[in-house]
């Protein structure tokens, strides 16, 4: 039987206007959409009307049964020899275990097309008013997971506490105390700035802006949930003057 192709498409974060134009072109024209919770709806809408559509999204918990899911879904999907679109919010390949799904793809001789995604990394700061790097403030910037497991050490907050550009965390918000405290210990200025940009880059975005002593009282306060990003560094200062959105 003729097998179907895999296209990986970074649909940007939860915003329709930061599709590609690849991107849009190929969701038009598969014959199976596997996508997640993190992608515009709207996205959707551009799919031809024999489309199947799959919804796999993993609602912020653990992925490790999800993800076999996935993979053997978008598997069986093009050993039918159908066309599919593997649609993520973000980027495929920042966080989106994009890699595995390959890896699954490859085991059966699947083909397969990566579309970048702007990431939420750099998007969703960009319209907090927040840039990742500013000349004279931050001249780099970092990217982490904030999903952290309790029975393993992921990250060396030792080494991160000490770096000098901006650092963020995706997927963090459920352990931000843990790791202001974390960065604390390992030397970092308690007033360093931090901000937090819930539902990033849509009409709902909320910002709340502290420092690495407050910001995670002041998460508990509002009452913040995911998807939110963590903006570690003196760019946060630079929001007011460059934010241009007046609904954040």
């Amino acid at each position: 039987m003729h097998k179907g192709k895999v296209y990986f498409i970074g649909a940007g974060p939860s915003n329709i206007g930061l599709l590609t134009l690849r991107g849009k072109e190929l969701i038009e024209e598969a014959d199976c959409i596997v996508y997640d919770r993190l992608i515009d709806n709207r996205i959707l809408d551009f799919a031809k009307s024999t489309a199947e559509l799959v919804y796999l999204g993993k609602e912020n918990i653990g992925g490790g049964l999800l993800q076999k899911e996935i993979n053997e879904t978008i598997v069986k999907k093009a050993l039918e020899g159908k066309n599919v679109a593997r649609v993520k919010g973000g980027d495929s390949f920042v966080f989106g275990r994009g890699g595995e799904e390959i890896q699954a793809l490859n085991e059966h001789g699947i083909l397969f097309e990566m579309v970048p995604g702007v990431s939420s990394c750099i998007a969703v700061p960009q319209y907090a008013g927040i840039p990742v790097t500013h000349r004279g403030v931050s001249n780099s910037f970092h990217v982490f997971t904030g999903h952290l497991a309790d029975d393993r050490k992921e990250l060396d907050f030792e080494v991160i506490a000490k770096l000098d550009g901006t650092i963020i965390f995706l997927m963090g918000i459920k352990n931000v105390k843990s790791i202001m405290a974390n960065l604390i210990k390992f030397g970092k200025s308690e007033d360093t700035p931090v901000a937090i940009i819930e539902k990033g880059a849509t009409e709902n975005q909320r910002v709340s802006v502290g420092t690495v002593a407050t910001i995670a009282e002041i998460a508990k306060k509002e009452k913040i949930v995911p998807p939110a990003i963590i903006i570690i560094g003196d760019v946060v200062n630079l929001r007011e003057e460059f934010k241009f959105l007046g609904m954040i």
